[in-house]
């Protein structure tokens, strides 16, 4: 027999506790968007469940940490969770690693719409509208594990559409043998798929706000829609105020377009029209494919400086949060011939590289300049193996351009 068409919202990871990161200055005129963004994501969420027709609301965890966040921060929830209350619209939250269920205080109840999992055992509940279930809602809140334990979802099998709500890290296969028609998952704070987890579908929705240059891209909520055949169609819903951008560039483009500020012009152009009248935080990681390249770069601090002001002061404004220069891994074979010091230096480098950096030691250097602090000592003299190389790449890079009589060329952030 065909059942209820029925249509619901999933969100996760809103970290109101945490503020946009990624940033070495915040631009005074972006002070207070930048502080409320995270805000104002959770509140779209639920502003769509109170006008958009639906039937109940899935937060899939880490809505916020309640010490961290504080009134503020509870505020909102409750204020929202007592407003879909009054529209008797149910929603049921699966508790993360920041929003563990004794993290919330009893001085501040939850209102009867709101169905917190618990962490000890799944609990399957129906959803009823006009005294016909039209679906199951099936959850557990995470006992403070990074992965999701899908065996604990047994539930007794059911001909209705079960909806599965999950916190952690899983694959498609093990969400499969849940079999559950969808599952609404969180702890991914990018929006992510999971193909074959689910016959209707397996999302992390993502966080309606973006954190990081880690975080790209466009964050939001996911609206589910199913019909009386149960099938399901997933719309994703972007309601990010501030997207982060991570744009790689190979220093050979240069030329091409008259000069570094002309590509970075047209590229932060293209991305404004991709990206509609959001702002922009933007981590630029150009790559010197060649130490013949250096000269068309110029000082970079000089061009973090002219990015900031050209772009960061609009409306929309795209900030550069971040630039990053990436060393070349060879100089022209002339340079390191020479029977100067850059030859001298070159080959040096060259030395330390052939050798797999091992014979790298810079402890002694901190010895022998007495105003380098112990702590900032002791990070130089136990550098990682991970490390070295990129290390190395740095001060070659600084070396070569010293020894050529340019301004160096260092790493900005």
């Amino acid at each position: 027999m065909p059942g209820e068409s029925f249509r619901f919202i999933h969100a996760s990871d809103f970290h109101l506790e945490a503020p946009l990161g990624d940033l070495d200055a915040v631009p005074s005129h972006l002070r207070e968007a930048m502080a409320d963004a995270p805000r104002r994501a959770a509140k779209a969420v639920f502003e769509a469940a109170l006008a958009d027709n639906i039937d109940f609301l899935v937060l899939s965890g880490d809505l916020l940490s309640p010490q961290s966040a504080g009134p503020h921060g509870m505020s909102l929830l409750l204020d929202y969770f007592e407003k879909l209350n009054s529209k008797k619209t149910p929603v049921f939250w699966v508790a993360g690693l920041a929003d563990d269920p004794q993290k919330w205080p009893d001085a501040a109840p939850l209102p009867p719409n709101v169905t917190l999992f618990p962490k000890n055992r799944v609990v399957a509940i129906p959803v009823e509208r006009a005294g016909r279930t039209i679906c199951v809602v099936v959850g557990r809140s995470s006992e403070g594990r990074s992965a999701l334990h899908v065996p604990s979802y047994r539930v007794e099998p059911t001909e209705e559409y079960t909806v599965a709500i999950g916190y952690g890290a899983s694959d498609a296969d093990a969400l499969a043998e849940g079999r559950f028609e969808y599952w609404a998952l969180g702890g991914e704070h990018n929006r992510k798929a999971m193909e074959g987890g689910a016959e209707g579908g397996a999302f992390y929705c993502g966080s309606p706000q973006g954190r990081s240059l880690c975080e790209p891209g466009p964050h939001g909520y996911t609206v589910v829609d199913v019909d009386a055949d149960q099938t399901t169609r997933v719309h994703s819903i972007e309601c990010d105020a501030f997207r982060y951008c991570q744009v790689e560039i190979d220093a050979s483009e240069i030329a091409a377009v008259g000069g570094i500020r002309n590509l970075l012009g047209e590229r932060i152009t293209r991305l404004q029209h991709e990206n509609g009248g959001r702002h922009l935080l933007i981590g630029w990681d150009i790559s010197i494919t060649s130490g013949e390249n250096l000269h068309a770069l110029g000082d970079s601090e000089a061009l973090l400086a002219w990015l900031r002001r050209e772009f960061g002061s609009g409306t929309p404004s795209a900030w550069t949060a971040s630039l990053v220069i990436r060393p070349p891994k060879h100089y022209p074979k002339s340079w390191k011939d020479e029977d100067t010091i850059l030859g001298d230096f070159l080959r040096a480098s060259e030395k330390f590289s052939k050798a797999g950096q091992r014979e790298l030691n810079l402890a002694p250097y901190t010895e022998e300049h007495g105003s380098i602090r112990s702590p900032t000592a002791a990070l130089l003299a136990d550098v990682s193996p991970s490390a070295r190389e990129a290390i190395l790449d740095q001060a070659t890079l600084l070396g070569v351009e010293l020894l050529r009589g340019g301004k160096p060329n260092l790493v900005s952030s």
